[in-house]
This record gives structure tokens, C-alpha cells and sequence, in this order.
């Protein structure tokens, strides 16, 4: 188990440091709620974007998305949602991951308690 959080923590790390592709939708940032998290979808790169466009069948839309700084994100986006959120990277891929609303990820403010 301190294997899996040594892992998770390097890959924060390397999100944090990362620019990833954020799809725009009216004006906004895409996001989908699940559960009671609101969690802001972003990509790896262009060609993880156009994968989970295919999947969803709308491979032949042109997606419109703004680069941002995995940090800028967790630290600004997330808490500006105004609801528990986090990320979800590479949705819907085998190497996809989310960073939720808790401690050590998200700013204390927009921590979701248990």
C-alpha cells in the first residue's frame, strides 16, 4: 500500500508540473458530475483528447480546448467551481486518473470533509 501512495504522489507531482488539454464548452472549462463531485475533464495530450472523442462518437467534432497548468487547475480551477470538484485526467483510458477533492490535492478551502 505505501507503494500505491508513493506512486500516486509522483504522479501529482508530474501533474502539477504538466500543461494538459482542457475541452472548452460554452465559454467554460467541460466538466461532469459524478456522484456529488463536479470533476473538471482534461487530456494528456491531443491524441488521448481524440480517443475519448471516438469513444464518445464524436470523433468528427472539432474539440475546442486551452492548455493549463495541471497546478494552476487543482489550485485555482477546482476551488472556483463553487462545488466539491476535482480533475479527471485521460477519462475513460486505461492510464486515466483522478485527483479528488482531499487534503494534500485540492487548496484546504475546497477540501470535501467525510
Amino acid at each position: 500500500m505505501g507503494a500505491d501512495i508513493a506512486q500516486f504522489e509522483r504522479q501529482l507531482g508530474s501533474f502539477r508540473r504538466t500543461a494538459v488539454l482542457v475541452p472548452l464548452i460554452d465559454g467554460g472549462l467541460w466538466t461532469a458530475d459524478r456522484g456529488r463531485v463536479r470533476w473538471i475533464c482534461a487530456f494528456s495530450d491531443e491524441a488521448a483528447l481524440a480517443r475519448f472523442a471516438v469513444v464518445r462518437g464524436d470523433g468528427a467534432r472539432e474539440w475546442a480546448y486551452q492548455r493549463i497548468l495541471g497546478a494552476r487547475l487543482l489550485d485555482v480551477a477546482v476551488p472556483a467551481l463553487g462545488v466539491p470538484g476535482g480533475v479527471a485526467l485521460d477519462v475513460g483510458s486505461d492510464d486515466g486518473t483522478v485527483f479528488p477533492p482531499v487534503a494534500g490535492i485540492v487548496p484546504d478551502s475546497a477540501v470535501v470533509s467525510a
